[in-house]
């Protein structure tokens, strides 16, 4: 990872910026997209030379107030309001008991949802668990031991996730978001990935930064066709770092009725011969 994370996560940010949604009037053509560094400045209330050091990472210690200024002139989410903090050095560091090992009042609970796809993940989107729908519904990438390297790994997810391209980039946001807690374990994954998929270093040099959410994914899968799910993502309280995601199919809809068949079939071939 570079030495001047913040400067470089700055200026993406900027290039995101629309001038006219920032009220700012462009009365010249522009080199770059997005705002310049002085109209940044100027929303901010900061000085541009001082604006300029951060993203040249001249200055690399801002106080809280100037990052929040300079958040609201960039219209940062909390996410990435969060990890302008943390590549300034503003978030403390707490020791975390993380695991990796699903507690089994969880794994049972997952095991009562026999219509929902159900599984657990880290911060760093290693599939920890999951229920049997959620194999059912992965079983074409098989299970694999890491989302974020299936879906830029795997071919086949680019069959099983309808709308990939969102959903990859969904994962590097993530991702990109979990490297503030687990530096060297991400950064390993990162380097891996920077290497072997030109579009996963692409999404990543976007910077985006934006945690796993309540979303609606759309499947395809060999067995049973088109799945739409709608997606809701829990903390896991006494296991920090751990995600619990559960996705549900619209009652008495074509794709509850697909998921249904899916359950059905893969637990016929689950049975012992």
């Amino acid at each position: 990872m570079s030495g001047n994370e913040l400067g470089e996560f700055l200026r993406a940010q900027r290039a995101r910026r629309a001038p006219e949604d920032a009220g700012v009037a462009s009365h010249r053509p522009r080199r770059v997209s997005g705002l310049r560094r002085e109209e940044v400045a100027v929303l901010a209330g900061v000085s541009a030379d001082y604006y300029a050091r951060l993203e040249q990472g001249r200055e690399r210690n801002p106080s809280g107030p100037v990052l929040d200024a300079i958040g609201r002139a960039l219209r940062l989410n909390a996410d990435g309001l969060w990890h302008a903090y943390r590549l300034a050095g503003l978030v403390p560091r707490v020791p975390e008991h993380r695991r990796d090992d699903v507690s089994p009042e969880l794994l049972r609970l997952m095991d009562t949802f026999p219509n929902a796809v159900a599984y657990v993940t880290n911060r760093r989107l290693d599939l920890l668990a999951t229920n049997a729908l959620a194999d059912a519904l992965l079983s074409p990438v098989g299970k694999p031991a890491n989302m974020v390297r299936t879906l830029f790994r795997d071919p086949a997810a680019r069959e099983l996730f309808v709308e990939w391209d969102d959903i990859a980039a969904s994962a590097v946001d993530a991702l990109r978001l979990a490297s503030g807690y687990d530096r060297e374990e991400v950064g390993e994954l990162v380097d891996e990935l920077l290497v072997t998929s030109e579009e996963f270093a692409v999404l990543w040099r976007n910077h985006g930064v934006k945690g796993l959410a309540g979303t609606r994914k759309t499947f395809h899968h060999p067995a049973v066709g088109r799945i739409v799910l709608d997606y809701q993502t829990f903390d896991v309280r006494d296991a920090s770092g751990q995600y619990l995601l559960v996705g549900i199919a619209e009652p008495n809809s074509a794709s509850a009725d697909a998921l249904a068949l899916l359950g059905s079939l893969h637990a016929v071939a689950d049975q012992p011969l």
